[in-house]
């Protein structure tokens, strides 16, 4: 019987110092549960750390996007060297996945992605993820790795997406970690403080904007600190941090790679009736679209978003920006077929 596949992030605080030194204790420990794991689940691990661990090397680093990009290029060795030295006392290979937009946002680039990592799983190999900083395009650059991570656990259906941070969960406004959420609404955001960590990209926002996405696919998603022993292990059993209870959903593996929102270089504004066709699985038309964002091409994937500004869910345009802004008044001008959306 096939493996579940579990994908586990690593953001940059939960590994490293205030220095950008990876603490070594934690990748043993991370190394030691990782195994136990492998042995009933296909593993991704999504590694945050490479620029922390390589703006060191610079002299006067300020953190520009080149200085961030050079930085990667010197720390992901460093990384990956690190994960084999520890993953080889448990027989496990490590193999380093450096991934681009265009891997997620191209059909056919993502399930030869796809079937590598199978190869992978095969052979008792876990592949380490992280962007390909040094060539991603920074108009088309992950926004950070929670947006890596759940693009791998809804591409691959994951059972289960775990992110591991700093604060050990999402924490209520005692500072206490809520155990369990059955929905992301927005109670559960206005518990979320504003600001990053010491060194990583992402907060506790995107960590759960991300979870809504996942959650909503059928994906659990826990988010949990490293302390203590077998801490993923402890957190996926329910016994520390935030558990994030998984919806039903039967989209098909095609459905999921759309919804995953795997490119979004524009959008389509839509009024409330457009919104409520949607809803009840209606093709999108052209007379039901307020404003057209970006120059997407047709058979480009783009987000749907209300009058509220709410994204309502993404689909693969029938037509490209010019001729959907040309035909806004025009009645039965399907802007994306019904079979090519995915509302959340």
């Amino acid at each position: 019987m096939q493996k579940p596949v579990l994908v586990i992030k690593l953001g940059t605080a939960v590994i490293t110092d205030q220095h950008g030194n990876i603490n070594s204790g934690i990748v043993k420990k991370v190394a030691a549960d990782i195994a136990l794991l492998s042995r009933s689940h296909n593993i991704v691990l999504v590694s945050s750390g490479a620029v922390a661990s390589g703006k060191s090397f610079f002299r006067s680093y300020k953190g520009t996007l080149i200085e961030r990009k050079a930085a990667a290029a010197v720390g992901n060795p460093i990384l990956i060297q690190l994960y084999r030295k520890y993953f080889v006392k448990y027989e496990l290979t490590v193999a380093q996945a450096l991934c681009e937009r265009q891997h997620f946002s191209n059909r056919q680039q993502f399930l030869q992605l796809k079937e590598t990592f199978g190869e992978f799983w095969r052979n008792d190999i876990l592949p380490v993820v992280n962007e390909n900083d040094l060539v991603s395009n920074v108009e088309l650059k992950f926004s950070d790795n929670d947006e890596l991570a759940a693009l791998i656990a809804i591409g691959f259906d994951a059972a289960t997406w775990v992110i591991c941070t700093s604060v050990g969960g999402l924490l209520n406004h005692s500072n206490k970690v809520i155990p369990t959420v059955n929905r992301i609404d927005d109670t559960i955001m206005g518990y979320v403080k504003s600001g990053k960590s010491h060194s990583g990209l992402g907060g506790m926002v995107s960590k759960l904007t991300f979870a809504k996405l996942a959650t909503s696919l059928g994906i659990k998603v826990v988010i949990c600190g490293l302390d203590g022993k077998d801490p993923i292990s402890g957190a996926i059993s329910g016994a520390k941090g935030t558990v994030f209870i998984p919806q039903p959903s039967d989209l098909k593996s095609r459905q999921k790679w759309l919804a995953s929102g795997s490119i979004t270089i524009g959008s389509l504004h839509v009024d409330k009736g457009a919104a409520r066709a949607l809803l009840t699985r209606k093709s999108l038309l052209t007379i039901g679209i307020n404003e057209v964002m970006g120059n997407f091409t047709g058979g480009e994937v783009i987000q749907i978003i209300d009058e509220e500004g709410k994204i309502l869910g993404v689909a693969k345009s029938k037509l490209n920006a010019s001729e959907i802004r040309a035909q806004l008044r025009q009645k039965n001008k399907i802007a994306a077929h019904a079979d090519d959306i995915v509302i959340f």
